[in-house]
């Protein structure tokens, strides 16, 4: 472990990863001491997504004693230039395959944060902020923002849509029965729609966000989510004709 943090020079790492070619586990080792701070300053890039720091790194290591099996010193590069792409793949190959945001206390109050300064905006202003003025209220910066609305989707799901008060934003009816005729229509009619086109409605008339903040976020133009909005209740409209 004494050799944490100290710096490798080009010809040393070469010497050491032939050695680890031929077996030596020692210099093996050492290549990923050596490497500590490479795989820490990449795996700090993702601990926005909610995740713990050692978490990360450990999959960081995977990823560059891959770089450290896979490297052929002929290449006659920097070995991080050789390593980095192959630590950052399986950093990210974790996080898409676990397929989860992590919550956890810091990132449920930054979400209590973000819903009040939304809330004071809408009230003093009268519509709902853009991602950037979100920030900016909170002091974060607009990745960080971006995120915590994909926390808060993990947090609340897409229970709204199960929700028969909810419901009631997209749908009318005189009697009880008929609202239940009619929610269970509707909800039979969302599940047709697309996993993007499912967000689209979730975030536009159960989270009460407006077109740019949706484009902004989808990384979309306005027009784009208008006319996917346009498309999608006329889907709807279609599906509950069908129904009746």
């Amino acid at each position: 472990m004494g050799d944490e943090g100290k710096l490798l020079g080009k010809e040393e790492i070469y010497r050491l990863i032939d050695q680890t070619k031929c077996g030596d586990g020692l210099a093996r080792e050492r290549l990923i001491q050596g490497n500590v701070g490479l795989v820490k300053s990449l795996a700090l890039k993702f601990v926005i997504h909610g995740y713990e720091l050692d978490d990360l790194m450990q999959v960081g290591f995977i990823g560059l004693i891959k770089a450290i099996d896979g490297f052929d010193t002929k290449y006659d590069v920097m070995f991080s230039t050789y390593a980095v792409p192959m630590i950052l793949g399986e950093l990210k190959r974790f996080i898409r395959d676990d397929g989860r945001i992590k919550v956890n206390r810091q990132t449920k109050q930054d979400v209590k944060r973000m819903r009040l300064a939304t809330e004071e905006f809408l009230q003093r202003e009268g519509k709902s902020p853009r991602l950037s003025q979100i920030a900016q209220m909170m002091g974060e910066t607009v990745e960080r923002i971006a995120y915590l609305m994909e926390a808060q989707e993990a947090m609340y799901g897409m229970e709204s849509l199960d929700d028969p008060e909810s419901g009631a934003k997209l749908i009318s009816g005189g009697h009880p029965e008929e609202k239940i005729v009619e929610q269970l229509n509707l909800k039979s009619a969302i599940s047709t729609l697309s996993d993007r086109e499912q967000k689209v409605l979730l975030l536009r008339y159960y989270r009460d966000m407006t077109q740019q903040q949706i484009a902004d976020r989808m990384g979309m133009s306005q027009v784009q989510i208008s006319r996917m909005e346009k498309r999608i209740m006329g889907q709807l409209r279609s599906k509950m004709i069908e129904n009746v």
